[in-house]
């Protein structure tokens, strides 16, 4: 972890004072959101550089503008494992498609399930069942079919995509329902 925010704190640096850079060997690409920040890019070009005291100059101003750059919430820098967690918290929300988490989507990383527990669960209005998990996903069952057992605080709930778009509830090994993400 200390080494990733060093490492964008590094290439904040670079953007800031190394930024001149990128401006002589841009990284060609058609696709905004697929090129690497500026700050990334100065602090890459500072390897290029053969005497040991201005590369080490070139390092030290990019590495300070990466962490200016981090300070202002201009650049953050995050691993895999939290792009896993954040693809998994929002599994079942109906967002676009939007490549922020490395530059594409990638099938293998993609979320198909998600296993929760059940915090609280009731039922509304029209008799079906609505879902709150302890990581405070809130899923509500949109078809008729009937959950045998009374959904309860602790049971195990798997949730997984279905055809064209639905999603399966599994409450407690019970037959799944069809249910949609609310929160």
């Amino acid at each position: 972890m200390r080494r990733t925010v060093l490492a964008a704190a590094c290439l904040a640096m670079m953007a800031a004072g190394a930024g001149g850079a990128l401006a002589r060997n841009p990284k060609p690409s058609s696709d905004k959101l697929q090129q690497r920040p500026e700050a990334f890019e100065a602090l890459v070009a500072c390897r290029a550089i053969a005497d040991e005291k201005a590369r080490l100059h070139c390092y030290d101003t990019a590495a300070a503008a990466m962490e200016q750059a981090a300070e202002r919430h201009e650049l953050v820098v995050v691993d895999r494992k939290q792009i896993r967690e954040t693809k998994r918290s929002l599994f079942g929300i109906d967002l676009p498609r939007l490549n922020i988490f490395g530059g594409g989507d990638n099938d293998a990383e993609e979320v198909k399930e998600v296993e929760g527990v059940v915090s609280n669960a009731y039922q509304n209005g029209d008799g079906r069942w609505v879902v709150k998990l302890e990581d405070g996903a809130v899923w509500a069952q949109i078809d008729n079919n009937p959950i045998a057992v009374r959904p309860k605080t602790g049971q195990k709930v798997r949730i997984h995509r279905g055809a064209i778009g639905s999603y399966i509830m599994n409450i407690n090994g019970q037959p799944g329902v069809k249910a949609r993400r609310q929160l």
